[in-house]
């Protein structure tokens, strides 16, 4: 039997867990991270991240000004030494999360039950196309948005 708990209430536990250096498995909810993780189906590993996050790295943090957490991507560093997060299907940037939001960075996922790393190169190629095809992909949900408004 499945249990759907709030992951608030799991983060001391999870705090815990990677605080002894053990990792952290869940299966997140939501839309912002698809392609790659599809909510409520795929399942993601947290660490403890060793040092600043990098360039890609998909962190679970914690959002202040909503009192939520969530699972982004790293797409930029300001000069204050915040992150700058998006997730892959969102295009709104979140700014300044510090390293005291992170709670872990994902190191594995099970996608549609296939276990992946993110030091495979496959990943890797996918995170450089995604990021840079953001453009593309935000004229592209443009256009459906007003076809279906004409035609709905």
């Amino acid at each position: 039997m499945n249990k759907q708990i709030d992951l608030k209430d799991m983060v001391p536990i999870m705090q815990e867990q990677l605080d002894a250096g053990k990792p952290v498995s869940f299966v997140p909810r939501g839309k912002s991270m698809l392609p790659m993780l599809h909510g409520g189906e795929d399942m993601i590993i947290l660490e403890k991240p060793k040092g600043r996050l990098h360039l890609y790295d998909v962190a679970m943090y914690y959002r202040g000004e909503t009192d939520t957490y969530s699972v982004h991507r790293v797409v930029g560093f300001k000069k204050d030494g915040t992150y700058v997060m998006l997730g892959d299907n969102n295009f709104q940037r979140e700014y300044g999360i510090r390293d005291e939001d992170v709670v872990g960075v994902v190191t594995n996922y099970y996608h549609k039950g296939k276990m992946r790393s993110v030091n495979d190169f496959t990943y890797r190629v996918y995170c450089d196309f995604w990021y840079y095809s953001r453009p593309a992909r935000k004229l592209w949900r443009m256009a459906k948005m007003s076809i279906s408004k004409r035609v709905g």
